[in-house]
């Protein structure tokens, strides 16, 4: 036997292939074969592509060692650059790994235009050249984690369709083709606005309806919103990056169906001089609109004026309209400074890139108070630290007010809270007592589905703590808005001795109100006194072993895991003809690939936890905490999340400080919580026309969600379910 007849035996041995007839050996090694052939083929496309990348750049094999001139064209402009060396390559840049889960969820894709990397440096004055020589421009949805590494694509026209009450958005992104900028940056452009006119002369206005974020990257994810001026703004590029900004369109109720189109103009332009377009301040704005406002009160009533007076007044509007134009604001217009070339902002237009903005309004309009009762966690301990504010202070309530009224924008109930020992929680969603008239701003508000009563005994249990509850209670109960109301004073409650505690506070509040609905979350029953035989059967009978001291039972999602069966043993506990009902909670957990809202999972993962809620059938959400960051004494600190817990948990948006900025600081999954809370209301509206069989039957037909780990990757479908709720319901 020769070493090629014994390397055949060998293998024929170890694979076993002896004992296969004739026909199935050669199906076999076929498949052997094909097998080497791939691996073959795409081991040396990778060996080839990493020396390409690599070894070739860094070691300056190919081509020319020496300088090299090249000429790039610019519309009618040539300009000569020098490249030291190196083939000109379109280098694809790889991926940005998940932080949480999610793994290449960034928008990546094989798909797209090749940018050219690295950029290369020459002088090119951007007043002279197209925008779409110099910078990248393309579209996503706001499903979409556009990544710093991000590859460009097709630029298409942004159509969204919007009912009135809601907010649609997407992602504007932008990747520098060359440098023009300053060193250290690739680049300035400018990003100027137009209002949305619809045909019948109906606007959605710039600044108003229509604003603009920079999408800013927490930990290397894109995460955080912050909010650019409007009309006119300006954003810096850096080299081999992209950059992405999150367009919003919020419909007011009151605006009339239609089509809307406007226009957003992006130029690119140099970074030492002022546009030449005319953008204001903030504060400068306000000014000018005092003073001329001023001149309007000044004039109009003049009806009746002696001539004398008239004149007076006349003089005294001048005065002000001159004050207006001789500003620093208006001073570049002056005369002395020489005439305005009127066709250089003409001239800027023609150069820019224009994205076209289409949008559809129809006559459905969300509810004012949300279907489903989201209600969030906000630590007050976490703002009196961070914004150095004292307790009871008039910084406090105005610092909690604002966080309370900034959060009602997004459909979410908000409650404030502070945790004690064993997972006590006293929760409020009014700083205010209930016989306080400014109480009625917080409980009145329509935004508000639910709102947390605070329970005083948690924080002191004398006398006075107790009289306090009771005129708390017997005072809301006196308003319509007390069935919105519900107390939360236990998170988790893991042995007999705490979830007695829960019985004793509940039977404390029912004795002054027995209507009163207590509020609790758990993942588990019992430790120490098995309720059942294992773990799910005991946790199942948590409502047996609390009933009549909770109306609402609120169980973890990571419970479930992916099991929706588990769904109808723990409802089949509930009796909804007592008032009971079953909420669910996000925290820590359920991780990759189920439905959550960790930094780094994909946008419709974010988006899946209201889909989820939606086909489970529960009747609220808690989420435990929306600005739960680790303690710092200064607003502008960094940010850092919490230790223990996956990146992203507890935090939905950032102290505007941390951004140079005043406003709270929304993040992309905060919005996405939005839009799933929204889908929510289409749903419903689906579901009365054609019942909750066919909605159900609709969130699956289209491929939008149909589990825990089946829902989908692209935001097509998502798109196809909205539109196909718009046709089915629109007049």
């Amino acid at each position: 036997m020769n070493w090629v007849q014994r390397k055949i035996y060998l293998y024929n041995v170890t694979f076993g292939l002896y004992m296969l007839d004739w026909w199935e050996r050669y199906i076999f090694n076929i498949l052997i074969l094909v097998l080497l052939y791939f691996v073959c083929y795409n081991g040396s496309r990778s060996a080839t592509e990493f020396y390409r990348s690599h070894l070739k750049v860094k070691l300056g094999f190919g081509g020319n060692i020496t300088s090299r001139c090249y000429t790039l064209t610019f519309g009618d402009n040539k300009i000569k650059m020098e490249n030291s060396g190196g083939d000109d390559q379109n280098v694809t840049v790889p991926p940005v790994e998940g932080v949480a889960g999610g793994g290449t969820g960034y928008g990546w894709s094989d798909v797209g235009q090749q940018c050219s990397n690295p950029l290369i440096d020459i002088d090119i004055d951007p007043r002279k050249v197209p925008s779409a020589d110099l910078v990248h421009v393309w579209c996503m949805p706001s499903s979409a984690n556009i990544g710093q590494q991000d590859v460009p694509r097709p630029l298409e026209p942004i159509t969204l369709l919007v009912a009135r009450n809601e907010r649609e958005s997407a992602q504007i992104a932008m990747r520098p083709k060359v440098s023009w900028g300053a060193p250290g940056i690739a680049g300035v452009v400018q990003v100027q606005c137009t209002d949305l006119c619809s045909t019948s002369g109906d606007r959605l206005v710039s600044g108003q309806s229509l604003t603009l974020r920079r999408v800013v990257p927490i930990l290397g994810v894109p995460d955080a919103l912050v909010p650019l001026d409007l009309p006119v703004s300006q954003i810096n590029l850096l080299p081999g990056e992209t950059t992405a900004v999150w367009v919003s369109i919020d419909v007011p109720t009151g605006q009339p169906p239609g089509q809307y189109e406007g226009e957003i103009f992006i130029t690119a332009i140099k970074g030492d001089t002022d546009s030449s377009a005319p953008y204001f301040a903030k504060g400068e704005k306000h000014q000018i609109y005092k003073e001329l406002r001023n001149c309007l009160d000044v004039v109009e009533p003049i009806n009746g004026k002696s001539s004398d007076e008239v004149a007076e007044r006349v003089k005294s509007a001048t005065t002000s309209l001159r004050r207006v134009l001789l500003s620093p604001t208006f001073i570049e217009c002056s005369p002395e400074n020489g005439h305005i070339d009127l066709m250089e902002e003409d001239m800027l237009t023609s150069l820019s890139l224009h994205l076209k903005l289409n949008v559809t309004v129809w006559e459905f309009t969300l509810p004012v108070t949300p279907s489903l009762p989201a209600v969030f966690g906000i630590s007050e301990t976490v703002i009196e630290d961070r914004y150095g504010v004292e307790h009871g202070s008039e910084g406090w309530y105005d610092a909690l007010e604002q966080h309370f009224k900034w959060l009602l924008h997004y459909r979410i109930s908000p409650f404030f809270c502070r945790w004690g020992d064993g997972m006590r929680v006293f929760a409020y969603s009014c700083p205010w007592t209930a016989e306080n008239p400014k109480s009625e701003e917080y409980y009145s508000d329509p935004r508000l589905a639910a709102y947390a009563v605070p329970f005083t005994p948690v924080l002191s249990g004398g006398d006075a703590a107790k009289e306090f509850l009771r005129k708390e209670i017997e005072t809301l109960k006196s308003k319509t808005h007390w069935k919105k109301s519900y107390f939360y004073l236990w998170d988790e409650p893991l042995n007999v001795e705490q979830y007695d505690s829960i019985r004793n506070m509940s039977i404390e509040i029912r004795n002054y109100a027995p209507d009163a609905r207590v509020l609790t979350t758990y993942y588990s029953g019992p430790n120490d006194a098995p309720l059942a035989l294992n773990n799910f059967e005991a946790f199942v009978k948590v409502p047996k072993f609390l009933r009549p001291h909770t109306q609402i039972y609120c169980t973890s999602e990571w419970v479930l895991g992916n099991r929706e069966d588990l769904v109808k043993d723990i409802v089949s506990e509930l009796q909804p003809e007592n008032g009971e009902e079953w909420w669910t909670y996000v925290c820590m957990g359920p991780s990759d690939p189920h439905p959550n809202w960790h930094l780094g999972m994909r946008g419709t993962q974010h988006r899946a936890v209201m889909w989820r809620v939606w086909k489970e059938g529960g009747t609220g959400f808690l989420y435990w905490g929306s600005n739960c960051y680790e303690k710092a004494t200064v607003a502008s600190a960094e940010i850092r999340f919490r230790r223990g817990l996956p990146p992203g948990d507890g935090v939905l948006f950032y102290p505007g400080e941390v951004f140079s900025t005043s406003q709270l600081v929304a993040s992309v999954r905060l919005e996405r919580i939005l839009s799933g809370l929204q889908d929510i209301e289409y749903l419903k509206l689906y579901e009365s026309r054609y019942g909750r069989d066919e909605s159900l039957a609709l969130l699956e037909k289209t491929g939008v969600y149909l589990g825990p780990e089946r829902y989908t990757l692209d935001h097509t479908p998502v798109d196809l379910m909205r539109g196909e709720i718009f046709c089915a319901c629109r007049s």
